[in-house]
């Protein structure tokens, strides 16, 4: 296909960087799969099935082989990579005759996209860092800036905007952790042959496994069938969706707090946001990571359908991880550029956030009264907390302040005014939050460091 008008995948032209794309043209795969009958060469080589220096021969003659070249052999063959091992075989003279020797088709497609996942991973990874870092300046920027924190949609406590991002980077390292850890399941090579046992290579099969899967830096699956198990391709759509759902969490909060009626957080100016309405400053960019993250979740179900096969393979897992793979991997790509794109423009209205926190005439206060009339006044907690709630009900009825309120009942009686005081300065109800603040940052740091 050439040019926007003959794509039909918006990953043509839409979504997915230009980085993430390259790693999965055709060409690219390709080339990882002439890569993988090179360092099988090379394993045969040593392990005295091909003559000497067909390895190099192959390094020279078998690259040249074009993807339309593949195309139009496989219409013929009916079969991709044998089509490819035939096209190698004919252009490298006689050491094209020992190409693919005792290999089967998967031995090349699996250990080639382990190389594949490798790369895009590191991307991944580099977008990821690159999110949680700017979360964390964020979080810092913000340690002591007051906000309302919210349960069910209501107003709950007092907290800090640089608290509430915390929770995110504490969240999205957790998922940076898990990118480190598909190394140890995913990232292996396959090179075992028909069914698994490596029959055509007898004793040999274990150093041709060594070598091949040594020169592409990978290491070995423990055993496999035809296929490497299908439970790596779903773990790692999963630890993608996981993290996709996090970003959708993110955007969601943005685009809540930016609704004028709260108004507390807003995406800087200079894109158009309404076709229509000139006033308009719609969330667009939070909009499409919730409306992607909703593709990744859902390509989690065809990745788990792909793990059951029958006996030692059939080819129901083939035609559906030509889609699912480089969806997945561009769908984590788009929703890593939005999200740092999103944080990147965006603006905290202090002055909203304030305005907010008196919208409930300080009832959010009420847990700090009663924490007070249990441990200064002696009040059984549960009579304690029935009071408030009388209390905080009357003040929001009468449209008046839960201070003054407060102020005129028997807990006014109960408590020193210091004490109801001090419930009513927002800061001094913040708990641990700047060593829990601090505690997730270092968490971040130390996972990032250590991978």
């Amino acid at each position: 296909m050439s040019g926007h008008h003959a794509s039909i995948c918006p990953f043509d032209y839409r979504y997915g960087s230009k980085e993430m794309r390259d790693l999965l043209k055709r060409e690219n795969i390709l080339r990882r799969f002439i890569e993988v009958e090179a360092a099988l060469m090379k394993a045969l080589e040593e392990a005295g099935f091909a003559p000497r220096g067909c390895y190099e021969v192959l390094s020279k003659c078998a690259f040249s082989v074009r993807p339309e070249e593949v195309d139009e052999l496989e219409a013929k063959l009916g079969h991709d990579v044998a089509s490819l091992a035939t096209l190698i075989a004919e252009r490298c003279g006689e050491c094209g005759k020992y190409v693919h020797l005792g290999a089967t088709s998967y031995d090349i497609v699996d250990t080639a996209w382990a190389l594949i996942v490798r790369d895009a991973v590191e991307l991944i990874k580099k977008r990821l860092r690159n999110v949680i870092e700017l979360l964390m300046e964020l979080s810092m920027k913000y340690r002591d800036t007051l906000m309302v924190g919210r349960t069910h949609g209501q107003h709950a406590l007092p907290i800090t905007l640089g608290f509430k991002l915390a929770n995110y980077v504490y969240e999205l390292s957790r998922s940076y952790e898990r990118f480190c850890e598909l190394e140890k399941r995913v990232m292996r090579g396959k090179v075992s042959g028909a069914v698994g046992t490596m029959a055509a290579w007898g004793v040999k099969g274990p150093k041709v496994e060594e070598v091949a899967l040594s020169t592409l830096g990978l290491r070995p699956h423990a055993i496999t069938t035809q296929v490497a198990p299908r439970d790596g391709y779903a773990e790692l759509v999963a630890v993608i969706a996981i993290l996709a759902s996090q970003l959708d969490r993110l955007a969601l909060e943005v685009r809540e707090l930016s609704r004028n009626e709260i108004g507390e957080l807003r995406i800087a100016a200079g894109r158009v946001g309404s076709s229509t309405m000139p006033h308009k400053r719609n969330p667009t960019i939070a909009e499409r990571v919730s409306g992607l993250a909703r593709i990744c979740r859902a390509l989690v179900v065809t990745a788990l359908e792909n793990i059951p096969l029958m006996h030692e393979r059939d080819l129901t897992n083939s035609s559906s991880e030509r889609f699912l793979i480089p969806h997945a991997l561009l769908t984590i790509d788009q929703l890593l550029i939005d999200t740092h794109r999103m944080l990147s423009t965006l603006e905290a209205d202090e002055a909203a956030m304030k305005r907010n926190l008196e919208l409930s005439k300080g009832t959010i206060m009420a847990e700090c009264l009663m924490i007070k009339l249990v441990l200064k006044a002696g009040m059984p907690r549960h009579k304690a907390h029935s009071m408030l709630s009388d209390l905080a009900r009357q003040a929001l009825a009468q449209g008046r302040g839960f201070r003054d309120v407060v102020a005129g009942s028997e807990v006014g009686k109960l408590l020193s005014s210091e004490d109801v005081e001090e419930c009513f300065n927002y800061s001094k109800y913040l708990g641990s939050y700047d060593f829990l603040i601090s505690r997730s940052l270092n968490y971040a740091k130390e996972v990032l460091r250590r991978c």
